[in-house]
């Protein structure tokens, strides 16, 4: 999952300078379970301290923090100290002298000569900086951010919560200018302007103690406020199609043979499906259109398909400039995710189609609360014939599902035409899982941990991340263990799901750009690419993370040995939406998979393995119009997949730089091909 620059989904926050010297909030996660709280201690002289815990899905961040705040609002000092979600080390601290300012952390270190009226953005902070935007921006004001940046807010709504004397009103915020969306929080209103609470509808809830009811109702009118925002995206970005439509001189990619058919040709488009297709310049194709686009010989591609994505509701603009027009959820609140494939298929969210796959976890203390949690076999039974009756084609099987009820629970799943994915339950292997009927293996450490875990091994831990980064380097993978594995993989006809780009975070050091995204992050807000700089592990040295290295390598390689065993693979993200695609495909190469067939991987795989090769995964004649013009040819260099320059899905037009230039990315194509209208007769 993407990290915001807040660094901690939901997290909390401080009220203002000099109210009571103790407060506590609470963070809840789906359904309501305790996962972590704020304690802040302040007094009326400005110094303040906080600890902040957050522990879910076996994860999580341990931070204290010491600051002072100025006359003019901003920090005067500010010191952090922990760990953050994967263990890397936490200390950060920035310092005003004067006029100056000096910051330093393990990512980064700086000064500044005039820092007044300039914020530090905290790179590992909680939510206390929220209170100091909220007091820097009020009355339409900006806020200038050290190192870099600018913030700015506006007011989207408010609401009554409390009851009797704690009755008060809140309202909502969207900051702007951390990252790729908005940012919202809630703030009592008044004076004396401070945060109040954090809602990720369907996940958590971040709420000061007494009002903890209240959270329902501050989600419901969190989400009327995003649709109206939402609404407002898909009508000044995508064009309706109406009448016929024809993309002429394109090369067309053949998903299904993994190559440029011979030759240009006119794609004609008809209520969102793809009406014929014709060699281009054919003296008699005299047939009238709507409108035209001359390609000029660019290649055509059918829409891509993201394989491991969570959706939310803010991130399909990014999934649909960088080509992704499908994406197969692998894991949700369900609730949340039916309100977005319904808003997604009246055009109320602007986004890709989604594939839903359900999420069925088991009860423990490190349990995800996405979808079902469950104890008995029963529960399990319950939740799958309720994914059937949803539509799902898939159920996704989680970390701490109880070994005892899987092989029932997979066949009753099969027995209802479902298919069976998932992480590996703790306490067992990837091959137990195989022969437990397992359709799919998500996730690359899920499978090098089958050589690496013993009976007593707990990967709900974080020794699913630690085992495969010490351990993966010295796997013999030309040894008969391996073999074996791969063997049982192509005899049950099981695929995978490697999300190779998510695992980046192995080897990399504090300090040091992501390798992930390096190639794109100049064309990002400037305090995104900071996040770019933090690694995730505890590294302590050149030595560990030359073996971090070498066991990553070695995971880029083994699915290429994967693929050329057969065994079929699918391109997935679970990281920040399309960017994340792009590089999964240049990894593939990297492993000895040609262009091509990378291509074949996010288009024809995705639309096989997710049950929707009937309507969509190949330029064909009846099928749906996704379609994805890339200005370069991505069968012989794969990085050319970044120069999007046309996106046709769900029957409109979107055209990638006005995506890029509303999120505030610089386009990745210059000039860019442009519907003509014709006289229709």
């Amino acid at each position: 999952m993407s990290r915001s620059v807040f660094i901690i989904a939901g997290l909390l926050f401080l009220g203002s300078v000099g109210e009571a010297a103790e407060r506590r909030w609470v963070v809840t996660v789906d359904n309501g379970k305790p996962a972590g709280e704020l304690l802040i201690r302040c007094a009326p002289s400005g110094d303040c301290s906080t600890r902040y815990i957050f522990k879910d899905n076996g994860r999580g961040p341990e931070i204290s923090e010491t600051f002072r705040v100025a006359a003019d609002g901003t920090f005067a000092n500010y010191e952090a100290k922990g760990s953050t979600t994967f263990g890397s080390k936490v200390d950060e601290r920035y310092a005003v002298r004067g006029s100056s300012g000096r910051w330093q952390s393990t990512t980064e270190q700086g000064s500044a000569a005039q820092v007044a009226g300039k914020l530090y953005l905290p790179l590992n902070g909680t939510e206390a900086v929220v209170d100091r935007v909220l007091a820097l921006t009020r009355d339409g004001k900006s806020v200038e951010l050290l190192p870099v940046g600018t913030l700015s807010r506006r007011t989207l709504r408010t609401a009554q919560v409390g009851r009797g004397a704690t009755q008060r009103e809140v309202a909502l915020i969207a900051i702007t200018g951390l990252g790729l969306t908005p940012y919202f929080v809630w703030a009592t209103t008044g004076a004396e302007e401070a945060f109040f609470a954090s809602i990720a509808p369907g996940y958590s809830a971040t709420m000061p103690q007494g009002y903890e009811a209240d959270a329902e109702l501050l989600g419901r009118v969190q989400n009327e406020a995003e649709t109206a925002l939402l609404a407002g995206m898909t009508a000044r970005l995508g064009t309706p199609m109406e009448g016929l439509s024809v993309i002429r001189n394109a090369r067309l990619f053949d998903s299904e043979q993994a190559r440029l058919r011979e030759g240009l040709f006119d794609v004609q488009v008809l209520r969102g499906r793809i009406a014929g297709i014709r060699p281009a310049g054919n003296p008699g194709d005299h047939i009238a259109a709507q409108r035209t686009l001359d390609a000029g010989g660019r290649v055509l591609l059918p829409g891509l398909f993201d394989m491991h994505g969570h959706v939310g509701r803010w991130e399909g603009g990014l999934n649909l400039a960088t080509g992704v027009t499908t994406v197969r959820d692998l894991g949700n609140d369900n609730a949340t995710l039916q309100k977005v494939i319904d808003e997604t298929a009246v055009g109320a969210v602007f986004g890709p189609r989604i594939v839903p796959t359900g999420f069925l976890e088991g009860e423990s203390p490190y349990s995800a609360r996405n979808g079902f949690v469950i104890s008995t076999l029963e529960e399990a039974k319950r939740a799958v014939d309720w994914y059937a009756a949803h539509g799902y084609p898939q159920i996704k099987i989680y970390n701490s599902f109880p070994r005892q009820h899987l092989r029932e629970t997979v066949a009753y799943a099969h027995s209802l035409g479902l298919r069976v994915s998932g992480h590996v339950p703790a306490f067992m292997r990837a091959s137990e899982v195989v022969e437990a009927g397992f359709d799919e293996l998500n996730h690359i450490n899920q499978m090098v941990l089958n050589f690496l875990v013993d009976p007593q091994t707990d990967t709900r831990t974080l020794q699913r991340f630690y085992l495969p980064a010490e351990k993966t380097a010295g796997i013999d993978f030309e040894g008969p263990a391996v073999r074996e594995f791969i063997e049982l993989l192509r005899q049950r006809n099981v695929n995978i799901d490697p999300t190779l780009t998510t695992f980046d975070f192995l080897r990399q050091r504090d300090g040091e750009m992501s390798q992930a995204f390096a190639a794109i992050a100049s064309h990002l807000p400037a305090t995104l690419q900071r996040s770019f700089l933090s690694g995730g592990m505890e590294i302590p040295n050149a030595r560990v993370q030359a073996l971090y290295n070498r066991s990553y390598s070695r995971m880029v390689e083994f699915v290429g040995q994967m693929h050329r065993a057969g065994i079929p693979i699918v391109a997935g993200t679970d990281h920040i939406p399309g960017f994340t695609l792009q590089r999964e495909l240049e990894l593939y190469v990297q492993a000895g998979i040609a262009p091509q067939e990378a291509l074949r991987i996010a288009t024809w795989n995705g639309a096989k393995y997710s049950r929707v090769l009937a309507d969509r995964g190949s330029i064909e004649v009846g099928k749906f119009a996704d379609l994805v013009l890339i200005d370069g040819d991505p069968t012989t260099d794969i990085t050319a997949l970044r120069r999007v320059a046309l996106v046709v899905t769900q029957g409109r037009s979107i055209e990638p730089s006005a995506v890029f230039k509303e999120l505030g990315i610089k386009p990745f194509v210059g000039e860019m091909p442009r519907w003509q209208s014709t006289a229709v007769q």
